[in-house]
């Protein structure tokens, strides 16, 4: 039952990773730019960029301790 729940959890973990890489701000501009990064001038696309490694970070952490909780019940 645990390993169903940390399963899940990794999934999501997961999922949240590949979107929050994939606002990242770019050569080009990035997804960040939707959510106020390129309106704000460049203090407010600071504070966005900012969160949104905050965000990236823990769900990085996340996918990895449920990686390491599932490889240590195998």
């Amino acid at each position: 039952m645990i390993t169903i729940a940390v399963v899940v959890l990794h999934l999501i973990f997961s999922s949240l990773l590949v979107l929050f890489i994939l606002m990242h701000r770019g050569a080009g501009g990035g997804l960040s730019d939707l959510f106020g990064g390129g309106m704000g001038g460049a203090q407010g696309s600071a504070v966005v960029e900012r969160n949104l490694d905050r965000l990236t970070v823990a769900s990085g952490t996340g996918f990895l301790l449920t990686n390491l909780i599932l490889v240590a019940r195998i």
